[in-house]
This record gives structure tokens, C-alpha cells and sequence, in this order.
């Protein structure tokens, strides 16, 4: 006949039970690991719910709202220009950014072998090949 068929349907058998069943015990388990592992079982059993009365997220995080700048604020940064960080107007451009330095890594060239090895694979996809050429380049 096969395999059981999941979902809804004349045919349909549960295919979940199996699985939980199959996890119960280790199969050709070694001396005492059969016990520990139902030890470990025992103590993966839901957890306890908590009493959550009287309690809210102002409680836990405190006023969100305490840190919201409103719009007449005034600036927290005033002799820096609005454009600060863009390539127009006044002010640094994006290479003053630090996301967009070329900072050298050293730990980075460690694993370049490897890099270089899973990009050079036949499998690999044209994504993962593109981001270790860029890294290359900034090495």
C-alpha cells in the first residue's frame, strides 16, 4: 500500500504519533545512556505557567515613550547638518560612514581558504559565490 497519507481525506492516517513514539527511547543505546536520556526527557516536560497578574510592559521595559524625540525638540546634535552622512549637500559623505569603510579584518583572511573552497564548489549558488568575491575584494 505505502506510505500513509497526511492531511484530510478518506485514506488519511496520523503520521505525528511516530514520531513522538520513535523519540520516547534510544535505539541501540550504550550502558546508562537509555537512563540518562529518559532523565533528560523527564525534564523536558512543559513548563509551569506564570502568574502574570498586575503585570504589564511599562513594568518590564519602561516608558517607551520617555524615549520618543517630538517634532519641536530641539536638536540633539546642532552644529551637524542634516545631510550629514549623504553624498549631497553639506556635511561628510557616506565614506564617512562606518558601515561603508573598508576596514581590514585579520580574522577574516583565516577563513578565506575555506571561503574560497565553498564558492569553487559545484553546488554553490551565484549568491554565496558573489558575497565571497566582495569579501575577497576588501581583503
Amino acid at each position: 500500500m505505502g506510505t500513509p497519507t497526511p492531511g484530510p481525506g478518506q485514506f488519511s492516517k496520523r503520521t505525528d504519533k511516530a514520531v513522538s513514539q520513535a523519540n520516547r527511547s534510544l535505539p541501540n543505546a550504550d550502558y546508562g545512556e537509555q537512563a540518562a536520556y529518559q532523565d533528560a526527557q523527564q525534564g523536558m516536560q512543559k513548563p509551569q505557567e506564570v502568574n502574570v497578574q498586575g503585570m504589564n510592559f511599562g513594568d518590564l521595559f519602561g516608558n517607551p515613550a520617555a524615549s520618543v524625540t517630538p517634532f519641536g525638540a530641539e536638536s540633539a546634535r546642532p552644529d551637524e547638518p542634516v545631510t550629514q552622512g549623504a553624498d549631497a549637500g553639506p556635511g561628510g559623505d557616506s565614506s564617512t560612514l562606518a558601515s561603508s569603510g573598508s576596514e581590514k579584518d585579520p580574522t577574516m583572511a583565516s577563513y578565506m581558504f575555506a571561503l574560497k573552497f565553498m564558492a569553487d564548489r559545484p553546488g554553490t549558488s551565484d549568491a554565496a559565490r558573489n558575497l565571497i568575491r566582495n569579501l575577497r575584494s576588501k581583503m
